[in-house]
């Protein structure tokens, strides 16, 4: 049992899952099929857990940042000073607001956590999907699904 790995993978699994398979295999330097089990345990249980954080908790969140937007605004009014309002329409809420549209609840438990990070992809879903009850049970089977996809590509392509 890698230590190290585990680590490596669980900290990387928690923020950035997407490269989370293939820089441990990379970090780890042996192959063997139970360091792909380690990997996929380990970056598994780390999304699992921010997901399980952020999915629950983010009402708090947002309305935290909602807060704190007026409370800056407010002060900079009280000072006299103009704040430059930030763009509503992004790239990036386009996309995200296409792929609600066009793919649906799937395509966004499915993607945004892996593309987006999982954190704010979790926050993503639970703002667009969060009074759907298999909301949260479809982003952990999808996180399952590509990690084990993941470490059976690097069986596949690197033993």
């Amino acid at each position: 049992m890698n230590w190290n790995l585990i680590i490596f993978a669980f900290g990387f699994g928690t923020f950035k899952f997407v490269f989370v398979h293939w820089g441990a295999y990379a970090a780890l330097g042996e192959e063997s099929i139970a360091s792909l089990f380690e990997i996929f345990v380990s970056a598994t249980l780390g999304a699992w857990i921010t997901m399980t954080v952020f999915y629950y908790l983010s009402e708090y969140f947002m309305d935290r940042s909602h807060r704190k937007k007026i409370e800056k605004m407010r002060k900079a009014a009280e000072a006299g000073i103009e704040i430059k309002q930030k763009k509503t329409f992004t790239r990036l809420n386009k996309t995200i607001v296409w792929i609600k549209h066009t793919l649906g609840l799937y395509g966004v438990t499915l993607l945004a956590p892996l593309f987006l990070s999982v954190p704010i992809g979790s926050i993503v879903c639970a703002k667009f999907y969060g009074g759907k009850k298999k909301t949260f049970p479809l982003m952990l089977l999808f996180t399952a699904l590509y990690s084990a996809l993941m470490c059976l590509s690097i069986y596949l392509f690197k033993f």
